[in-house]
């Protein structure tokens, strides 16, 4: 694919997070990255989407963080972008959002648990919620702490990115990935379905709990396991 082609993919998945309500105003981006060159595409900085164009898409070298032939800046959050994409080499594209009910489990500084199917179709488990960075890591390179903090957090719990593809940080918002940008598209508008459920389901029973172990594999292996029978052939 080249990276015109991935700049369209890019452009199109953004777009994509205002028509499903994801965003407002300038708050997400979604990134792709083409492995084989090391190229990340990703939205440009505080730039309206309705003004933004194919090739506005900011093309960043993953190794260095450089931008190459561009008018404008990439996005503030580009650095966690970067770290994410050198931790996990199994994602191609990763979207973030302040989607209002993820937001809200962000805020809370509360794992997102699994209570019920729905939620066990696209994701293995709680979806955690990290600690509050320190004044350090705030003070130091930000963004690029945030994305370390991520994957920290994955590999001290073993958690593997594509059976978890998202991730909230607690007074901040949510992060999700996907094997392309159009994957995490995907989970970044179901992790904010099934934020919204969780809630109302607290509201509802506040003494709720998670579902079996046993129905969070049968749901979430017969779609994504090693025999998953869920859709056509």
């Amino acid at each position: 694919m080249s990276l015109e082609q991935l700049q369209y993919q890019v452009h199109r998945a953004n777009l994509e997070l205002v028509q499903h309500g994801l965003v407002l105003f300038t708050w997400g981006n979604a990134s792709a990255i083409d492995r084989q060159t090391g190229m990340v595409v990703i939205k440009p900085s505080g730039v309206p989407y309705s003004a933004m164009q194919p090739e506005d898409m900011v093309q960043v070298e993953l190794e260095t963080g450089e931008s190459i032939n561009s008018k404008f800046k990439p996005s503030s959050d580009t650095a966690t972008h970067l770290e994410l994409y050198k931790a996990f080499p199994e994602i191609g594209g990763i979207v973030h959002t302040h989607s209002k009910h993820a937001t809200a489990w962000a805020q809370a500084g509360r794992d997102l648990s699994c209570y019920g199917t729905t939620h066990a179709d696209y994701f293995y488990g709680s979806i955690p919620c990290l600690p509050l960075l320190s004044d350090s890591q705030i003070a130091s390179n930000y963004e690029q702490q945030t994305g370390i903090a991520i994957t920290q957090a994955f590999m001290q719990r073993r958690l593997k990115p594509l059976e978890l593809p998202a991730v909230l940080l607690r007074g901040h918002a949510s992060f999700c990935w996907g094997t392309d940008v159009g994957a995490a598209v995907h989970h970044a508008v179901v992790l904010e379905a099934v934020a919204e459920i969780a809630l109302e389901t607290l509201l509802l029973c506040p003494n709720a709990q998670p579902i079996s172990q046993a129905l969070l594999d049968k749901h979430y292996q017969r779609k994504h396991g090693k025999n998953a029978y869920y859709g056509q052939r």
